[in-house]
């Protein structure tokens, strides 16, 4: 199909996926947060050659053309359509997240140049024998001729994870017997608001992003302008992709042993873009975006993710769109199949650009006891 016959025809239904809205007299003027994406800046493939003038300068030209979009539909005025922008995406990823009625977002998907325009969409959040099941260690050891020893057990590997933050003081993130860092990393430690938050040469960058959140109608506080983890999430699942050996790691005592990420010698960075939910959602498209763009200029390797939400086109999914820019660049993008059904075999993430991982079995079992009539019998609960 040629280039031209698609992109039309990705206009025709970012279009058509809008006029619902428009039927509504209720909705039509109702403000809400959109996406308007349009594809990748002829800057992107050299943004490593240029100094940082350069790509400041590069970054503000961008930033403005979009300014420049947005008052063609406002009739020309500029400062609203500043005021209306609360995201623009300038690195990798071409586009922006603005606060639109309907009909203006209607009107914008009509625009040469806009591939398509969707809501702020929500998504959601999607334990240390992992590594014995497969394969990697056992009985305590790490076999001579196996994967994780093959693969320097992922040795200055910079892990990109997009999740609820991360908390650094975990003994998971210490920096012990690692070298310099990496001198591709270009990222930063954005510590925010919290003084207490600090990196090392094993949690080598954090950075956090909310204004999606705050769009779509999160009260923000704090403690969300941070890259701090205040929820667990996201310390669980970096540690699983990268965290440092933890010996002595057990649960009340129990089942006491060596936690270990996949990676253990790996570098990571945690970008935060899932706070307390709102409508049932904790991170939203627009914050995601926003880190990919970060991401992919900041030199990560790879990029786990966690989290997913309702199929919907790829045109008009934000992880699809950031994880499209990635693998450009040469970034796997690893993401969760999710675990909220409604049917057993239910998957989200399914860009087939994208490493999506879901578990069918595990080799445990977990017994509990139950009482019948003041009898007590044990009852063995098998996991699948």
């Amino acid at each position: 199909m040629a280039a031209g016959t698609t992109t039309a025809m990705a206009h025709v239904l970012a279009a058509a996926a809008l006029l619902f809205f428009l039927c509504s007299p209720s909705l039509a003027g109702e403000v809400s947060s959109y996406v308007v994406y349009l594809g990748q800046h002829a800057h992107g493939e050299a943004l490593g050659t240029h100094g940082a003038e350069e790509l400041e300068a590069l970054e503000r030209g961008a930033a403005d053309a979009h300014y420049d979009l947005l008052a063609g539909v406002f009739g020309g005025d500029k400062e609203k359509a500043r005021d209306a922008i609360f995201y623009s995406y300038t690195k990798h990823i071409n586009g922006f997240a603005a606060n639109l009625d309907a009909a203006t977002a209607a009107e914008i998907a009509r625009q040469p140049g806009v591939i398509s325009v969707f809501p702020n969409r929500g998504r959601k959040l999607h334990t240390t024998r992992s590594w014995q099941f497969l394969g990697l260690a056992g009985h305590g050891s790490v076999p001579r001729g196996g994967a994780w020893r093959k693969a320097r057990f992922g040795e200055d590997t910079i892990i990109g994870n997009f999740d609820t933050g991360v908390w650094p003081e975990s003994q998971s993130f210490r920096d012990d017997g690692l070298g310099p860092v990496p001198s591709q990393w270009k990222g930063a430690c954005d510590k925010g608001k919290d003084d207490t938050f600090s990196c090392n040469r094993k949690l080598i960058g954090g950075r956090y992003f909310n204004k999606g959140y705050a769009a779509a109608g999160g009260v923000l506080n704090v403690s969300m302008n941070t890259p701090r983890d205040m929820d667990g999430h996201g310390t669980h699942t970096l540690s699983t992709a990268g965290g440092s050996p933890v010996p002595g790691a057990a649960v009340f005592g129990f089942g006491n042993g060596t936690a270990s990420g996949g990676s253990p010698r790996a570098r990571v960075a945690a970008y935060r873009v899932c706070f307390p939910p709102v409508n049932g959602s904790e991170c939203f498209d627009a914050d995601i975006l926003a880190a990919f763009d970060a991401a992919i200029h900041d030199g990560v390797h790879v990029l786990s993710l966690s989290l997913g939400g309702d199929p919907s086109p790829f045109f008009e999914d934000g992880i699809a769109i950031g994880s499209f820019h990635a693998v450009r660049r040469g970034i796997p993008v690893v993401c969760s199949a999710g675990n909220s059904g409604p049917a057993l075999g239910t998957a989200s993430n399914l860009a087939p650009w994208l490493f999506t991982a879901g578990a069918s079995t595990m080799d445990r079992e977990f017994p509990s006891h139950v009482v019948f009539n003041h009898t007590e019998a044990k009852a063995r609960r098998h996991a699948r």
